[in-house]
């Protein structure tokens, strides 16, 4: 068994404070975001959806965040994939953004909402057109027997599609995630983490604590 108990550091960039925080979690969030942009971090918007399959056991997988606002976080997937089929019978949800350069996480969980025909339709045609072409070519989460496979379906429908707009599948979509509880952890010296969590209470007001780290 390889031992790694010797690899760490500290966390040294910086602290956060009550005084920091704005009453709405949201703007919190959209600041690290763009702070996030502008460290020109790899994928900033980046993050780990985590679902639960009907036995209980949770599944984790990478997923870019397309859009948020008051209402929550926004992302699109294949309506076949292993997601939407977990979320279909149960709907809450976790996401982890892990900004590690910046010694930040943020973690949410919340409840999973389909977007509307019109949402997904908006967002469908905005993408470039191999994209379009890609939510034909692949059932997510399927076995196939080589990549070979996915590289011939992508050059037949790309000859299909080569003339006009690509159609909107019916088995894509998306997903507003409506969260209950933000949580922003800043990493500090001597394992001293800062993390504070806003838990939504009614009337769309949210209680604000700190955590131990």
């Amino acid at each position: 068994m390889s031992d790694l108990s010797d690899i760490r550091r500290e966390y040294t960039q910086g602290g956060l404070r009550r005084a920091d925080l704005p009453i709405n979690p949201m703007d919190l969030f959209e600041k690290w975001l763009s702070q996030a942009k502008n460290a020109n971090l790899t994928d900033p918007t980046a993050m780990c959806v985590a679902t639960v399959d009907e036995n209980g056991q949770p599944f984790q997988r990478i997923v870019l965040l397309k859009k948020f606002d008051d209402n929550g976080f926004i992302f699109f997937t294949n309506l076949a994939s292993r997601k939407a089929e977990q979320l279909s019978t149960n709907n809450k949800i976790s996401l982890l953004f892990p900004w590690h350069p910046l010694e930040r996480q943020v973690a949410v969980i919340g409840q999973a909402e389909p977007l509307s025909m019109i949402e997904v339709a908006k967002y469908f045609m905005s993408r470039p057109k191999d994209s379009q072409i890609a939510a034909w070519v692949s059932k997510q989460s399927s076995k196939i027997s080589a990549r070979q496979v996915l590289e011939g379906k992508f050059t037949e429908m790309k000859a299909k599609f080569a003339q006009g707009e690509v159609p909107l599948p019916k088995f894509w979509g998306g997903y507003l995630v409506r969260p209950q509880s933000i949580e922003f952890w800043q990493g500090g010296e001597h394992r001293l983490h800062d993390r504070f969590i806003y838990s939504q209470l009614p009337e769309s007001i949210w209680q604000i604590d700190r955590l131990a780290p």
